[in-house]
């Protein structure tokens, strides 16, 4: 293990460990073009590796034995996947596949297929790994399962429809390396980030990388999210040095800053350290490393600090801790305890523990506003290399749950590390994903947001009791739970009858319905009983857009005819039949009382002329009672209604094809007894109907008074 970088920790594998021992051996042996391309790689020196090892392997040609070309074509492929060349590091594994070095190093599939997902090839990616469980051993079994469950991780993540909008900031971006951003401010305008651009301290070159020693910089966001001010935070070598620089984090009054402090490769036998530095407005003063490590060679970074201020998080290579306490495999997190009597951190770190490690590595620590955990890990189940999960802290301790994968379109088939969250719905990250713009693999800083949820509103108003009838012309009122109100009038045009404009966007293009509101809203028009009920409706609590249709009712001042209800001849029972079901229609009476418990009615039923007027009155003041029970038995407070007899005093009017209003007195329906003997009875059908009128909109439960109890009871015999 040589180098902590700033993106992700590079460190010999442990096949390319034994691979150089093997070649260190027979160093007499092999050619010195050979040997010293060797060396590069080993060194870590991807970057000056990559060509060295090119022209090695090809000046091998016919010359070399199989085995050395499959080690060199292998040195190849590694050097590119370190430069997230994933492309041609996948070509190179196929080489090597080619050459058999897959009998040397098995894992050689595991890598090819780490590529092709990486280039989202996921079917040939899932071919490669099943055919590698054949010959993988033992201990790589669980990771190449977890690759295989990453496959339909991504498939599920991508299908999943997502409100989240991610964003290149090309503004701040170069063409280098650029990651980590972090906060230097309590309002999220300014960040702080690192990068290997040009523009970096010094002229030297971080041969991994091929770049320059990578400096922390910052960038300015005004109120419409657009940078500037794009430099670096130090040009009097404080922090920014000609070794590695980046990974910041802050103390809860911005008076402390800590980054991460990577030696160059001229110094293998150092691994990084965490040094916090005091800010006193843009100077910074007072250099200190943390003793955090019990050897030089141990590499600790990515420092964090709990919003509670007593716990520094960080990522780590170290084994174990002075006390015994083994890491989980890979690059762990690890922690420090604030020492408040003595005000300094402590120097014995523990583990973060197996619900936030696993056997690969877990980098990139930080904290949200709200306390939650965010680290990038290759080892928990996801979609790329490194992905980005969140966890809830549980108390003050070290006890963190639900450990969540932070999904598409957050986390990609590249890897994905770094972010810094500026409240639920915005904040930066780092992403190694191809962009429009670019071809490569190359980290930069992206920027995500959940777009505001949207809200519409649309009323229909209709008569009570009866939903085909749209009043046209009514006002509609609208309050706000914060005091504001506005009212629109429903339309009588086409498809949109008895219903408002839709409400969208105000002349301001402000929206009317906004978020975490509550809404009241009432309907009147003249000929109507005023709205006492309304509606409401709250977007409170809401996560996801939505366009509200409300709908809502008028009492006319008027009689309300309900659907049919018809009795046999001179009875008060109900036809329920495929000619007539009663019951259907009374339904109807009963929805308008329970809808408007405020309302009190008169129910008056009507009969034909066909017998003696004082059978008639009896028969009527039956067949009202008939539907009394009915409502009262299905839970209508009996004294909200008064059933009525009116006999054959009160005929129907009727509305002739011509246009022409008559009254169904006898006399009239009679000319039609022997010429149509059917419309003959189909007069007499309409005066014996059901009407309702609306007496009071104020029933009050308390005050009414008690209801006739004779209403229950019918009249019998019908007297003649």
């Amino acid at each position: 293990m040589k180098q902590f970088v700033i993106s992700f920790f590079i460190f010999f594998s442990f096949y390319g460990v034994l691979i150089a021992q093997d070649i260190q051996e027979k160093d007499r042996t092999m050619p010195k073009y050979v040997f010293e391309a060797n060396k590069v790689f080993y060194s870590g020196n991807y970057f000056l590796a990559l060509s060295k090892c090119e022209s090695a392997y090809k000046r091998l040609g016919t010359k070399g034995t199989i085995r050395e070309k499959g080690a060199m074509a292998f040195n190849i492929a590694e050097s590119n996947r370190y430069l997230s060349r994933y492309e041609e590091a996948n070509k190179w594994y196929g080489v090597c596949i080619e050459l058999k070095y897959f009998e040397r190093v098995p894992e050689v599939y595991f890598y090819k297929g780490n590529m092709l997902k990486m280039i989202g090839d996921f079917p040939s990616a899932l071919k490669v790994y099943e055919f590698y469980k054949k010959i993988a051993p033992k201990s790589m079994f669980k990771e190449v399962e977890d690759a295989i469950a990453s496959l339909q991780k991504y498939k599920d993540f991508s299908s999943d429809e997502s409100r989240i909008l991610v964003k290149c900031e090309t503004k701040i971006n170069s063409n280098k390396y650029d990651m980590a951003p972090s906060f230097a401010d309590k309002k999220s305008k300014v960040i702080y980030f690192a990068t290997s651009r040009d523009e970096s301290f010094g002229s030297a070159r971080d041969l991994i990388i091929g770049h320059k020693f990578m400096d922390i910089f910052m960038a300015t966001y005004d109120e419409k999210g657009n940078p500037s001010d794009v430099k670096s935070i130090d040009t009097k070598g404080i922090i920014n040095t000609s070794q590695s620089e980046g990974s910041v984090c802050f103390d809860s009054k911005r008076k402390t800053m800590y980054f991460t402090r990577c030696p160059n490769p001229s110094k293998v036998s150092l691994g990084c350290d965490i040094w916090k530095v005091d800010v006193n407005g843009e100077e910074f003063e007072n250099p200190t490393k943390l003793v955090l490590k019990t050897a030089d060679s141990i590499s600790v970074g990515h420092p964090c600090i709990t919003e509670d201020g007593n716990m520094l998080i960080f990522a780590s290579d170290m084994m174990m801790n002075s006390k015994g306490e083994k890491s989980y495999g890979g690059k762990d997190l690890w922690y420090v305890l604030y020492d408040k009597k003595n005000k300094v951190w402590e120097s014995e770190p523990h583990n973060m523990g197996s619900e936030i490690n696993t056997f690969s590595d877990e980098l990139f620590p930080s904290i949200s506003p709200t306390g939650d955990l965010y680290f990038a890990s290759n080892g928990h189940i996801g979609i790329g290399g490194l992905d980005i999960f969140v966890a809830q802290r549980d108390g003050v301790e070290n006890k963190w749950n639900n450990i969540k994968n932070m999904g598409y379109p957050i986390n990609s088939i590249g890897n994905d590390y770094g972010i810094c969250i500026i409240d639920s719905k915005t904040g930066f990250f780092t992403s190694e994903r191809k962009t429009s713009s670019s071809n490569e693999y190359t980290a930069d800083i992206w920027s995500y947001s959940v777009p505001p949820n949207l809200f519409d509103l649309k009323v229909v108003v209709y008569e009570a009791g009866n939903k085909t009838k749209k009043i046209e012309g009514a006002k509609v009122e609208v309050v706000v739970s914060d005091g504001t109100k506005w009212e629109g009038i429903t339309s009588d045009k086409g498809k949109e009858k008895g219903k408002t404009e839709k409400w969208i966007e105000k002349k301001d293009k402000s929206r009317y319905i906004l978020v975490e509101k509550s809404y009241t809203l009432k309907a009147s028009k003249q000929g109507y009983y005023e709205d006492k009920r309304g509606a409401k409706f709250s977007t409170i609590g809401l996560d996801q857009s939505q366009s509200f249709l409300i709908e809502m009712t008028l009492l006319p001042i008027a009689e309300i005819r309900p659907p049919e209800v018809r009795y046999p001849l001179d009875q008060w029972t109900f036809i329920n039949d495929a000619s007539c079901m009663s019951n259907d229609s009374l339904q109807y009476l009963f929805q308008l009382l329970d809808e408007n418990q405020n309302i009190t009615i008169d129910l008056y039923s009507h009969t034909d002329a066909r017998d003696t007027e004082i059978h008639n009155q009896a028969l009527s003041e039956n067949r009202s009672k008939a539907v009394y029970n009915f409502l009262v038995d299905k839970g209508i407070d009996p004294r909200r209604i008064k059933p009525i007899g009116k006999g054959e005093s009160d005929p129907a009017k009727f509305i002739l094809e011509n246009g022409e209003e008559v009254i169904l007195k006898e006399d009239y329906i009679n000319q039609f007894k022997v010429s149509d003997k059917l419309k003959f009875e189909q007069l007499h059908q309409l005066n014996r109907r059901t009407t309702v009128k609306i007496t009071s909109t104020d029933f009050d439960q308390n005050t009414a008074l008690p209801a006739d109890p004779s209403w229950r009871n019918y009249i019998t015999p019908l007297p003649r």
